[in-house]
């Protein structure tokens, strides 16, 4: 299957590379930034890690890196981890955009020299998290002081050299940061209603093993809080977002 997608307008940027989308398990895809990037006619490929697709072996092709999340852990033996953190690397060296999601920022922090450890509790469904107040943090969140984001993580990072923190919450205190154009965050901006819906139904057995977390909600609560919440995490999401893609090469 094609999984390189591009929006119908993308005939204006006809020459541009597309953005590599690392997915790492079947329901933990792009979602609201694949919808980000269709509309402003940026190209992307997806390159599903969970169906067995090889790793590139070179950035050369792409305009940016994107690494979504998934439930194995950064310091698993998996093969591809240490190729994905290559390409990492690479990138950060040349400039490249990268950006990372849960998981995907596990990914940036580890390559980078950043540890990645168990947190304190367990974290599940929404939950507020606080923007820090320094000269990176306006660049990327403008006045925003906090907001209601998703998360669903049972480890967390550290910030490795560099790095200038971004989020944090009353559970885990590093929830992102930012090195130059790279960003990499521990909660969720991504979602969309399919996609908690989805977690939620895979996720039965670690909701229930968890429920005793003060970070953990149930699954209705996710799903009922959604209606509400998603629109000013889309609002967030297309903040970043666009901070993010004013680091591309033109």
């Amino acid at each position: 299957m094609d999984r390189v997608k591009y929006a119908e307008s993308s005939i204006l940027n006809p020459d541009m590379k597309p953005v590599a989308i690392f997915r790492h398990a079947v329901l933990e895809g792009p979602g609201y930034l694949a919808d980000f990037l269709d509309a402003r006619a940026i190209p992307w490929r997806l390159i599903a890690i969970d169906a067995n697709e090889a790793v590139p072996q070179s950035i050369s092709a792409y305009s940016a890196l994107v690494f979504m999340g998934g439930p194995m852990s950064v310091n698993d033996d998996l093969p591809w981890i240490a190729e994905e953190q290559a390409l990492i690397c690479a990138a950060v060296a040349q400039g490249l955009p990268v950006l990372g999601h849960c998981l995907g920022g596990q990914l940036i922090s580890s390559a980078l020299g950043g540890v990645v450890s168990k947190n304190p509790v367990k974290e599940i469904g929404w939950g507020r998290v606080q923007v820090a107040d320094n000269e990176a943090a306006h660049r990327w969140f403008g006045d925003l002081k906090t907001f209601e984001a998703f998360h669903w993580h049972g480890e967390t990072f550290a910030l490795p050299e560099g790095a200038v923190h971004l989020l944090s919450s009353e559970h885990c205190v590093n929830q992102g940061y930012a090195i130059g154009p790279h960003l990499a965050l521990q909660c969720h901006i991504e979602m969309t209603a399919e996609m908690i819906s989805g977690w939620c139904a895979v996720g039965t057995d670690e909701i229930a093993a968890a429920i005793d977390s003060p970070a953990v909600q149930t699954a209705e609560e996710m799903r009922q809080q959604a209606t509400l919440k998603l629109t000013q995490l889309n609002e967030v999401a297309e903040r970043l977002y666009t901070q993010w893609i004013s680091g591309f090469n033109s």
